[in-house]
């Protein structure tokens, strides 16, 4: 008991932090989603009828889970094979692990003029089409700008998961693996016998923070293509952003307070799934 309480104490200082800029901010949102205007008149659940009845939450919605739904799965599996790369060839594996943690180290304002210089109407792409005489290319105007933008979020956070896949990795003990080699085992059979049904702890973690970092991918494409992109990378972030500047503050209330729910039962739901997969997490 007297090492609980010391324990609660530590965390005593970070609990209130917490309470105090996260939890306390976020119930003014859920009251602020179900009133109107500054007075804060209850007006139940019309802010959320309009924001499900508004054409751009539709499109924003649309392009945020369509870009989940290919990046996660093509950031998870390239992440793995890099990583069990670098951890059955740690002597060479060491360059290629510092080779993908570069972009981390990368500033946004860096990642959004090269952007600029590769995609621009004028810039270094439609250069090349032309000295080989092609037509220019309206890169960040058409439907091409949704896979540059899966593309920079997958090279910017390809590194950030490699290393949460490595530390998952160094939690197999190497007989194990050694043990398997000895009796003929082969990589395959190694890989779906031993390496992945030993890192399904890992997984759980690395996928929920490559959700949660999908929607960081907002700066570089707003900082390239401003206010309203292309349909194709037009995100929630977008819209919750120009509903700031415009003040229209209960739509956008309402519009985060469903946002995270939906989050939290998706989490709540692969949670339950790796729990049904035999894995205590």
């Amino acid at each position: 008991m007297r090492n609980n309480r010391s324990g609660y104490l530590f965390i005593l200082l970070s609990l209130a932090g917490v309470s105090v800029f996260l939890m306390l901010p976020y119930l003014d949102i859920l009251l602020k989603s179900f009133s109107t205007g500054n007075e804060g008149v209850s007006i139940g659940l019309d802010n959320f009828k309009q924001i499900l009845q508004n054409e751009a939450f539709r499109i924003a919605t649309k392009n945020t889970v369509r870009f989940i739904a290919v990046c996660i799965p093509l950031l998870l599996i390239l992440s793995l094979a890099i990583s069990i790369y670098i951890y059955e060839n740690p002597k060479l594996g060491s360059m290629v692990k510092t080779s993908f943690l570069i972009p981390m180290a990368i500033p946004v304002t860096s990642v959004v003029l090269m952007w600029r210089f590769l995609f621009d109407d004028n810039g270094i792409l439609n250069g090349i089409l032309c000295s080989l005489g092609f037509n220019t290319v309206s890169w960040m105007n058409g439907s091409a700008a949704f896979w540059i933008l899966v593309g920079s979020y997958i090279w910017k956070n390809l590194g950030y998961n490699i290393i949460l896949w490595l530390a998952a990795l160094a939690t197999i003990d190497p007989q194990v693996q050694s043990a398997a080699k000895l009796d003929g085992a082969s990589g395959f059979q190694r890989l779906f016998r031993i390496t992945l049904p030993s890192v399904k702890n890992g997984t759980f973690i690395v996928v929920v923070l490559a959700i949660l970092n999908s929607f960081k991918v907002f700066r570089e494409a707003y900082l390239v293509a401003g206010d309203y992109p292309h349909d194709s990378i037009y995100l929630t972030q977008h819209l919750f952003n120009n509903w700031f500047r415009e003040l229209e503050l209960n739509k956008l209330a309402a519009g985060a307070v469903l946002d995270s729910v939906i989050l939290i039962i998706l989490i709540l739901v692969l949670q339950k799934c790796w729990k049904k997969g035999g894995t205590k997490l």
